[in-house]
């Protein structure tokens, strides 16, 4: 039997875990040009109505419709023009019976008018204008209110801002806005064999790629990315590059250095430290760590650059939404067809990189299960999960993906 004390953790409840770690972002109010993707922290309330006055939904003339009822081509309507009224006049003058005020979209309609006559049923005068066309009381008219009533709320606590909102808001006259604001993240890679893309590679060196992918996905959700790029496997110079950055940031993501190996520089640093290391029931992945150092949560994932990828997605990525306010942590799963036969290793959650062809309903396997295919992840838009019971998908078999791009 083997001994509990040292077998695997499983997924999800290391996904627990590493959630349970970050806690939630502080509220901060920030300019509403600086919202983008954050998550309001309280609901708003609209502090004027919208549209804030009457206005013209056309370029024409405001009228009394009683005054345009008759009106045709064989027998215009002819009204004097007394007054012209662009969008942002504010001196508005009230319509006389018998009178028509030139008027353009977006402009208050004068008190004493009920329509509005669009231009082209007119002959566009300026002093006189002949109307061409009966017109419907109200017609072109947009009323005080009519899209928002002053003190009711218009967009609930939770509320991912986009751009949609972001540009109402800003309409509301709202310059500032109550969010959650985006989390700090510290990226570190480590390892003595990595070399920044760029320069020139000696035998033995590979190019650092980790941490590019990681501050990606950090800055894709909203979050802000601090990188410090390629660690020696050295604990004494992993110590002083860390030291600077400790208060600044709400998480410290590593990668590399947490394996079984002889120079596990981020595991010989940092365990005793306030950081356990263990194994997580995942291919790829299994060799994972969390906990705090200096006060700061810590997050260390494997180095192989699919291992780090799939790591963050599964475990950093939701626990990182969640504390930004985000509802939508998950991402989006659907059921489909494999298009291939799959093997996985009994007692491990296997996520494979793959293709969704939506049209099909199928699955297509990109690559194989290892660790270092970097091509095959950076041509799928699926994971396809296999359980930990599961070790043979056949071919049509029905899969789990999670969609992680279009």
């Amino acid at each position: 039997m083997p001994n509990t004390a040292t077998r695997a953790r499983s997924v999800d409840s290391y996904r627990a875990t590493v959630d349970a770690l970050v806690t939630d972002l502080p509220i901060e109010r920030l300019p509403v040009g600086d919202c983008l993707g954050l998550v309001l922290a309280e609901d708003v309330t609209a502090p004027i109505a919208l549209p804030p006055f009457d206005n013209s939904a056309m370029d024409g003339y405001a009228v009394r419709s009683v005054d345009v009822v008759g009106a045709s081509e064989e027998a215009p309507v002819e009204l004097p023009v007394s007054e012209d009224i662009p969008a942002g006049r504010t001196d508005v003058v009230p319509l006389l019976p018998g009178t028509a005020h030139r008027i353009m979209t977006g402009a208050p309609v004068p008190p004493g008018a009920d329509t509005v006559v669009q231009v082209e049923l007119t002959d566009s005068g300026v002093d006189k204008v002949r109307i061409f066309a009966p017109v419907s009381l109200g017609a072109h008219l947009r009323r005080t209110g009519e899209d928002v009533r002053e003190g009711t709320t218009v967009l609930d606590k939770g509320t991912v801002l986009g751009p949609p909102q972001l540009g109402f808001l800003a309409a509301l006259g709202l310059s500032d806005l109550p969010v959650r604001r985006r989390p700090r993240v510290l990226i570190l890679s480590t390892g003595t064999e990595l070399v920044e893309p760029g320069q020139p590679l000696a035998p033995g060196q590979i190019y650092e790629s980790n941490s590019v992918h990681i501050a990606a996905a950090v800055r894709e959700i909203g979050g802000v990315a601090r990188v410090l790029r390629s660690v020696p496997d050295d604990v004494d110079a992993l110590y002083r590059t860390l030291q600077p950055h400790l208060k600044d940031h709400d998480l410290l993501i590593t990668t590399g250095g947490v394996s079984a190996g002889a120079y596990e520089v981020v595991k010989d640093a940092l365990a005793g430290e306030g950081v356990e290391f263990l194994k997580v029931a995942v291919q790829p992945g299994g060799p994972q760590g969390y906990g705090t150092y200096m006060g700061l949560p810590v997050v260390t994932l494997p180095g192989n650059p699919v291992s780090a990828a799939l790591s963050f997605e599964l475990f950093v990525r939701p626990a990182l939404l969640r504390a930004m306010g985000r509802p939508d942590v998950d991402r989006p799963v659907v059921r489909a067809k494999a298009s291939s036969a799959m093997t996985s290793p009994a007692g491990k959650r296997q996520y494979r990189r793959g293709f969704y062809d939506a049209g099909s309903g199928r699955a297509v396997p990109v690559g194989g299960p290892g660790s270092h295919l970097l091509a095959a992840f950076a041509k799928s838009n699926c994971l396809i999960e296999i359980p930990e019971d599961v070790t043979e998908v056949p071919e049509g078999g029905d899969v789990r993906l999670l969609v992680i791009a279009p």
